[in-house]
């Protein structure tokens, strides 16, 4: 049976049932800023936690548990139905659907009388959440969050919506409830059927058709994704704008390597609306995580680690190729805004920042005319013309969101004002504002460390060192991998979050994939050979742990949920998936091993009708489909000087080229034999065959442009 079939039977057998079916709404962020009160009228088990939007629940009058195989069993030894709620401590619906219901006392006494009622931080438990996303979306075709899922004690979904008013949530409650206690068995088909349909959902079938990937079919790929492409304002096209980093760093190598211009015409459109919009932090850098709208004016103000670790690989990758000094501050300022304000003193980086303060969204970020006019005196006419602040600027409530008017360059020319000078001005005016915005309530953080978010930052910084030359990116870089070494790698296994306290053991194929990927990428800079043995080490532990029959790998490492997650597209943040094929793919060139080469060839060939279909959801895959239809080269530079020449290579970003070094003799073999005594000397290879050596990147290069 097909995932169409179960979709349009779940569907009817919902229809049947009466549910509501309920559209998204995800925005994301926090709740009210409340005072801190010594006594609370109810607290529940998870003031024993650690996560801060678990904890942000512990004194709702509903009786809720943190997720656990304790659930279950107490679900079933009392015949009870689990209601799941999933969240994060930046989703703005979750919070208000707190206020409005699960802090009702009404509602609470109806939920503990008839469900076990769990709390769920889905950036904690993604694959809890992963599997009931699935679900709803089924179910509803839909899916955000708060997911509010109400299951069987064996797990298996019967309701699933997102928000809810109180009238609808108790209306809800009631229907299910009552058809669980007069037709149990009913209640069990239809579970049971959307068990299944999860089930087919991470079905992959395996290929090795490897004639699929070529230069025609990617070419087909990306012809078929243009017509998605917003040619006026950037990005994709939609009525909400996030920016996705795998897929322009794959246009940007795509555009390279067919001469197609007009691929770069739509990058750069889109970086510069995302660098000029609302949804940057012009002020104190950062980027926020979407656009509410399709011109990146007003943002959904929450700041999360995963956007601005990309954005850093990003734009650092962009800046080679445009040269645009946009890009290089942007690095440089957001660089700036995660140490200043994301970094734990032990070395890791947290989670999330809310968009919320006081209660309002955005109250930190934004600002009133009037406040500007007194901040900035003479100066607010050129900073309004330059910052939007007109009246078709204005967001809500005469608020403000900052976002440049133009560039730089016509903005100068309009009002005849030299670079230096305007610099300058730059630079009081972000000073006085900032003094003025930190007397502000800070929005809240949280203040987990998940070790897959932190792995992302580490290669966007080994990225940001390669561009600019910059120590102070890889020092942060290496920082990073030293606290998730010792901190987060407990006897030999990884764990996905952190926290001072925790008791969380999981660990997820995205950390692992992830953490192997920082480490090559750190090998490549340092040319030190433990962040090598460390990649391989994580990569065995996948191997044994996660290798699923289908030729890819599972979320978990074990069976306990209601079906096996395989997650293959990717989003905002890349697959799992395709990141292991990409771990594999330059593992494979770096030890000369075809076996792992194939392995990620594998995986693509798999996927090749998912890409073929929605190219804008398989971008990490598009490139290394690019990896396999165009030359693909390893360049080894060997010698005393080493470090220095693969710095000069790293600059360049040449695509679908591995770049590493040695200083000394080595039995890997990209540098066996090759180490001489009288030099410096760079080797270009494809597939193992190499030209003759060179003393120089230049002439490298050229070896490169004619191999």
């Amino acid at each position: 049976m097909t995932v169409s079939f179960f979709v349009s039977r779940l569907y009817h057998v919902s229809l049947l049932l009466a549910m509501l079916l309920l559209l998204c709404r995800c925005k994301g962020d926090k709740k009210s800023t409340k005072a801190n009160t010594v006594e609370h009228a109810y607290t529940n088990a998870l003031a024993n936690e650690t996560s801060p939007y678990l904890l942000q629940h512990a004194h709702n009058p509903v009786n809720w548990k943190p997720w656990g195989p304790e659930v279950l069993e107490e679900a079933k030894e009392d015949g009870k139905l689990l209601l799941v709620s999933i969240g994060y401590s930046s989703c703005h619906w979750c919070h208000v659907m707190e206020e409005e219901t699960f802090e009702d006392e009404e509602v609470a006494k109806m939920m503990n009388a008839n469900f076990v009622n769990v709390k769920v931080d889905r950036e904690e438990r993604p694959d809890v959440d992963q599997v009931y996303m699935t679900a709803v979306q089924l179910m509803t075709g839909n899916g955000g969050w708060p997911l509010n899922v109400i299951v069987l004690p064996n797990g298996k979904p019967l309701y699933g919506g997102t928000y809810h008013t109180k009238k609808q949530w108790i209306e809800v409650l009631s229907k299910i409830s009552a058809l669980y206690k007069n037709d149990p068995s009913e209640a069990e088909k239809y579970a049971s059927m959307v068990a299944a349909g999860v089930a087919e959902t991470n079905l992959i079938v395996p290929s090795e058709d490897f004639e699929t990937l070529n230069t025609e079919n990617l070419k087909t790929a990306v012809a078929q994704w243009r017509a998605e492409w917003d040619l006026q304002n950037g990005g994709d096209k939609g009525s909400q704008k996030f920016m996705v980093p795998t897929n322009l760093d794959f246009l940007m190598d795509y555009a390279t390597l067919s001469e197609d211009k007009t691929v770069d015409t739509h990058i750069t459109n889109t970086l510069d609306a995302i660098a000029n919009g609302g949804v940057y932090d012009h002020l104190g850098g950062g980027l926020y995580r979407y656009s509410v709208d399709s011109e990146w004016k007003i943002p959904h103000f929450e700041k999360m680690l995963y956007d601005n670790a990309q954005a850093i690989a990003l734009y650092s990758k962009a800046y080679v190729r445009f040269q645009n000094p946009a890009y290089k501050a942007l690095v440089a300022e957001t660089f700036d805004f995660l140490v200043r304000e994301m970094r734990d003193d032990k070395g890791g980086f947290y989670a999330a920042m809310d968009a919320d303060s006081e209660g309002e969204e955005g109250k930190f970020y934004v600002w009133k005319r009037e406040r500007l006019q007194t901040l900035l005196g003479a100066d607010f006419e050129l900073f309004a013309d330059y910052y939007s602040i007109t009246e078709n600027g204005e967001w809500e409530h005469g608020n403000y969101v900052l976002r440049k008017n133009g560039t730089d360059s016509a903005f100068l020319k309009k009002h005849g004002i030299a670079v230096s000078d305007f610099s300058q001005k730059k630079s009081r005016w972000k000073s006085i504002l900032m003094a003025a915005r930190n007397e502000r309530t800070f929005p809240r953080i949280d203040d987990k460390i998940i070790t897959s978010w932190n792995a992302m930052l580490i290669s966007g910084l080994v990225k940001a060192h390669m561009v600019f030359g910059n120590a102070a990116y890889l020092e942060k870089a290496e920082a990073v991998f030293k606290f998730l070494e010792t901190t987060c790698y407990q006897e030999g296994n990884l764990v996905h979050t952190y926290k001072e306290g925790s008791t969380r053991k999981e660990g997820f194929l995205e950390d692992y994939a992830f953490l192997i990927r920082a480490s090559l990428d750190l090998y490549g800079v340092s040319l030190n050979e433990r962040y090598l043995n460390f990649a391989e080490t994580l990569t065995e532990k996948v191997a044994d742990r996660y290798a699923d029959a289908s030729g890819m790998f599972r979320y978990t490492d074990n069976d306990a949920l209601i079906a096996k997650i395989i997650k293959t597209d990717d989003g905002v943040i890349p697959s799992a998936n395709s990141v292991m094929a990409h771990n594999l793919f330059r593992l494979g060139h770096l030890r000369y091993l075809p076996k792992k080469q194939d392995e990620a060839k594998k995986m693509l060939a798999s996927l090749m009708p998912a890409l073929m279909e929605r190219p804008a959801s398989y971008g990490h895959w598009a490139k290394l489909l690019l990896h396999e239809a165009y030359p693909f080269f390893e360049v080894a530079v060997v010698g005393p000087d080493a470090k220095k020449m693969t710095m000069e290579m790293h600059a360049y970003q040449v695509p679908n080229t591995i770049v590493v070094g040695t200083v000394k003799d080595s039995d890997l073999p990209l540098f066996k034999s090759r180490f001489f005594d009288d030099g410096t000397y760079v080797f270009v290879c494809k597939n193992s065959a190499c030209k003759l050596p060179v003393k120089t990147t230049s002439a490298a290069l050229e070896q490169l442009k004619n191999f």
